[in-house]
Parts: C-alpha cells; structure tokens; sequence
C-alpha cells in the first residue's frame, strides 16, 4: 500500500508542478500534461481504495490515515470530473495541491490497525462516508473558488496586478462556479447527514444523539444553507458569497479535524 501511495503523490506532486506552470505560462500543453497526470494519479488511487475494501472488507476510511486517502481521492475525483463538464483549468492551481497536501499527510500519519466488527460493512456506513466525503470535496473546491474571486476582485479594483487579471476567469464566472460547487456540496452533505442518522439509528439506537461530530456537522450544514438562502432570497452575489465559501469550509475543516482532535464523540475511533 505504501508502495502506491508513493505513485499517487507524485503523480499528484508532477500534476501540481503542471497546473502552477500553466498559471504563470499558460501554455495549452501545461494544462494538458497536468490534467493527464492527475486522472493517471486518480486512477491509481481508485485502485488502491478498492484493493483495501477487497483486503479488509469494509470500506477503508475508519482511521486517520485511511479518512486522509479517501478525503485526496474524493477531492480529486470531483475536481476532475466538474473539470471535465465545465473546463474550469485554472482550478486545477488549486485542487491539484491540495490533494497533494492531504496524501502526503495520509503518507506520514501511521495506518492504526482497527478491529473489524459488523458495524463497519453496513451499507448505510459505506454511503455516508462516500457521499459526505463527495460533500467536503465539492465544498474545498468551492472555497478555492472563492479565494481566486477574491484575489481577482482585489486585482481588478486596485489594479496592481495584471498577472492575476490576464490569467483569472472573470468575476462572473468565478461566482457561477463557487455556486456550483455549494449546490453540488449541500445537497451531498445533506444527503450524507441523513444517511448518517440512518446509520446511527441502526447502531445507537438513536438518530441523534448530541455527539460533538453530529453539533459540528450541523452547524457547518446550517451555515451553507444560510448561504443559499441569503443567494437566492437576499441576492447575495460575488464578495459576500466568497467570504461565506471560505468561512464555511473554515467550519468544515474545524468538523472534520478540530472536533476529533479536541473534543470526544462517537467519531472518534473512525478518525484517530
């Protein structure tokens, strides 16, 4: 395993290197050498997930590193695939990185072997993982979104850099992508969310039970619902919607990370 892990990261690392070439170049080639790089590293990487349900019967996402994997390989999947539908190529400055991040810390964080037991093979838990993993993804992604509408913005008002002005999609565009990728994410978090509760019903008897993860979890639901909302009743468009992508994915990481780290929860034997 550790073996393809090495493959995935540097063909994530080649694609990374690609795609911020193509920012400062772009040349077409760039972008196409970096696309092609990354869906070779998404192959390899679908691979290696489906290798570790077969080996260990269950879904592989039940420790820290496994979560970090599955977290890489749903980021870039999205991003290819949305990519794909849409040719946001500049993006790709953005997602490619940050795949790289997350499985190079998959790569250090130790593979904490986890006793299997019936819970992990419920079908209710395979598609609350899967689905809220598609959910952060497309959510990263939106907060990417928002960070380039907001250096842009900045370039366009003060006009300091034509770098960014030559290179960034317009301001319209951003907005429509950074809506795009909330839409795509709420309803998968939502989804997630309820299937989780599902899940939880079958285990704990209970569908909700105040665990710090499920406060946090809903917390972050309800701040991109409030953007929605404040999008489709209040108008909100480009500088506000941004700024809520990103502090959104703020909560998110907090839920994902903060909330197993520094507070106690069901959670928890998943994720450390």
């Amino acid at each position: 395993m550790s073996s393809l892990l090495f493959v995935i990261i540097l063909l994530y690392l080649l694609s990374a290197a690609g795609y911020i070439i193509f920012l400062f170049a772009q040349k077409e080639v760039c972008h196409r050498v970096a696309y092609g790089l990354m869906t070779a590293g998404f192959v390899v990487h679908t691979a290696l997930i489906g290798f570790e349900f077969y080996r260990l019967g269950y879904f592989p996402a039940q420790n820290l590193h496994q979560t970090l994997v599955v977290a890489g390989w749903a980021l870039t999947g999205v991003f290819l695939l949305i990519k794909y539908r849409y040719r946001l190529n500049i993006l790709g400055a953005y997602a490619a990185p940050l795949a790289t991040i997350v499985i190079i810390a998959a790569f250090c964080v130790p593979s904490v072997a986890v006793a299997p037991t019936p819970m992990f093979k419920s079908l209710w838990l395979v598609l609350h993982i899967v689905i809220i993993f598609i959910a952060e993804a497309s959510l990263a992604l939106a907060c990417g979104a928002g960070l380039i509408y907001l250096v842009q913005e900045n370039a366009i008002k003060t006009k300091s850099s034509r770098f960014f002005l030559k290179r960034l999609p317009s301001l319209e565009f951003l907005d429509r992508t950074g809506y795009l990728f909330i839409v795509t994410g709420f309803t998968s978090l939502t989804i997630g969310l309820i299937t989780g509760f599902i899940y939880a019903q079958l285990v704990w008897g209970k569908f909700w039970s105040w665990d710090n993860k499920e406060i946090w979890s809903m917390i972050t639901w309800l701040i991109y619902a409030a953007l929605l909302h404040g999008r489709l009743v209040s108008g909100w468009r480009g500088r506000r919607a941004a700024i809520m992508a990103v502090i959104g994915f703020a909560a998110l990481l907090f839920t994902f990370f903060g909330v197993n780290f520094l507070l106690e929860g069901h959670h928890d034997a998943f994720t450390k």
